[in-house]
């Protein structure tokens, strides 16, 4: 199995990909010891992200959250499942679930919330209400930092 699943953004793409795994309960909302102290950058996890990750992750996997160069705005979020932990990567876990974040990343996302979305065009990972992004593109996937 490889290392990285890249996550399709439509919602077709990821039944092909990931199937559905029915009857995977969610466990109550607990914030677990891999969480920063409060003053640190961290992630939240809305309930739709804990309940589609519970679906779609095996085993030790996790959803990496990257920023990369690139988008209509300056940078661009990117979401993979994954199995490796690094060495410079931060763990947020919440009711079983859990993004993985590297450090070069966090700064660019700390304080923010990853969602996922249901709509009729597309279902997809989201980054909501990041304290780092000045303006961010009318879909979402990209934005530029405040200075």
């Amino acid at each position: 199995m490889a290392a990285s699943r890249a996550l399709s953004l439509t919602a077709q793409a990821v039944r092909a990909v990931i199937p559905r795994r029915p009857g995977r309960l969610l466990t109550r909302w607990e914030t677990t010891s891999s969480i920063p102290e409060a003053g640190e950058g961290q992630i939240r996890l809305t309930d739709s992200c804990v309940q589609r990750l519970l679906e779609i992750t095996e085993g030790s996997e996790f959803l990496r959250l990257q920023v990369e160069g690139g988008g209509c705005s300056g940078f661009q979020y990117k979401f993979s499942l994954d199995t490796v932990i690094n060495p410079d990567d931060r763990v947020f876990e919440q009711g079983g679930a859990r993004v993985v974040v590297d450090s070069d990343s966090l700064a660019f996302v700390k304080g923010a919330q990853v969602d996922f979305s249901q709509e009729l065009i597309r279902s997809s990972f989201q980054v909501l209400n990041n304290p780092q992004a000045q303006q961010g593109c009318s879909c979402g996937s990209s934005f530029s930092v405040k200075v």
